[in-house]
């Protein structure tokens, strides 16, 4: 008999979240040869647009709503989509309860809004496991805390995306040490990269210019108007270079206006989200992360296999852990002036040995973050093998 995993991942907005759900419920649809049967849960509609790619991958999808009301939640700013995962936890609490009184529910994983599930599991005896994925920048603040550790013996595992946050958790006591286990996310398709790799014609800006890049939503933890303010000092001496930012989100306005302040629309090019950033990366020299927090972050990745050099801020909790701190790429302090300029001249001053050295290592670390890594390991913890 197959083994049904629920997932519970409402997502708000394409976020890595998104593409880590996706990939880690294809794995299993993908290598388990049956043995793992994939169920992703719709929440509110918010997998809606997914649907036509899950039927291809045949991975099953249960409705929580009738009607589809993710399209009016407000999804930008704190206080508005704090509101939105009250909805969500409102409407979803009786549904999700009738879903999970299955019989068929082996494991349910949980990703976003995790304290809805965690609260059910809490006050209802279920035959089901409960598995909470933690990512991200979690603040252990003292309710977050006392709820989690409450909460603790209803759980079957915890897995985090790094060692750096795997360490932070345990630390915090709160859970039992075998109870947490280091799960890296799904980031890679091998296949999916080698369809993707096709290089770009750069009409929207100057050939003859080497390109930094950096990828991510316009938001304030991608920190760009940091790397704006860096990329200017460092563009002062260095007039061969050109920074490109692919994403969208809340800040594209503002960023804009800021760049057309500054006077640097001929050396900054926002050139919005794309579904390829692949194609930009084979075109880019260098790539720069200067978030205030990210996991490993998926394009770092993305940018290690696509053969990119990688300066990244030493934010928590994943990035120094990639780059296996600095031996593989560049770290800067986060968020301190002049210290990406800074990085950005140190790469220059590189020769092409030390460059290349750097780049074959950063890209051998990419393994651990490819659909199949992830499926073997998520296999291991779902059979209870130590």
């Amino acid at each position: 008999m197959p083994s049904y995993i629920y997932y519970w991942s409402p997502c708000l907005n394409k976020v890595g979240t998104v593409k880590s759900t996706i990939n880690s419920v294809l794995s299993l649809s993908k290598y388990s040869n049956s043995k793992f049967v994939p169920v992703v849960i719709n929440a509110c509609g918010e997998w809606d647009e997914y649907k036509d790619f899950f039927k291809s991958n045949n991975i099953k999808i249960v409705n929580l709503s009738p009607f589809n009301y993710y399209k009016y939640l407000p999804k930008t700013g704190f206080i508005q989509s704090r509101l939105s995962y009250i909805i969500i936890f409102i409407f979803s609490f009786l549904p999700l309860i009738k879903v999970l009184r299955r019989n068929e529910v082996n494991y349910l994983i949980a990703h976003l809004i995790t304290s809805l599930p965690l609260f059910i599991f809490y006050i209802l005896n279920l035959n089901s496991k409960l598995i909470l994925r933690i990512s991200g920048y979690p603040k252990l603040n003292i309710l977050r805390a006392y709820f989690w550790k409450k909460v603790s013996k209803t759980l079957f595992k915890i897995t985090c995306p790094s060692l750096e946050l795997l360490n932070k958790i345990e630390k915090s006591n709160i859970f039992k040490k075998n109870q947490l286990y280091f799960l890296p996310d799904a980031i890679i398709q091998i296949d999916e990269f080698k369809k993707k790799k096709i290089l770009i014609n750069n009409k929207e800006f100057d050939k003859s210019k080497k390109i930094v890049l950096s990828v991510g939503r316009l938001t304030k933890q991608k920190n760009f108007k940091y790397l704006i303010d860096e990329f200017e000092i460092f563009s002062k001496n260095q007039k061969d270079y050109i920074l490109v930012i692919l994403g969208d989100g809340e800040q594209k306005n503002y960023l804009k206006k800021y760049i057309s302040s500054r006077k640097l629309d001929d050396k900054i090019y926002l050139m919005g989200r794309t579904e390829n950033v692949y194609q930009y990366m084979k075109k880019s020299e260098v790539f720069v992360l200067s978030s205030l927090w990210e996991e490993v972050g998926f394009v770092i990745v993305e940018a290690a296999i696509s053969n990119l050099f990688v300066i990244s801020s030493n934010c928590p909790n994943g990035p120094s852990e990639f780059l296996d701190n600095g031996n593989h790429g560049i770290l800067f302090e986060n968020n301190k002036k002049n210290k990406l300029s800074e990085s950005l001249e140190t790469y220059l001053k590189l020769n092409k040995e030390k460059r290349f050295y750097m780049r074959v290592n950063l890209k051998k670390g990419v393994i651990k973050y490819t659909i199949f890594r992830h499926y073997l390991i998520l296999k291991k913890l779902l059979i209870n093998e130590n």
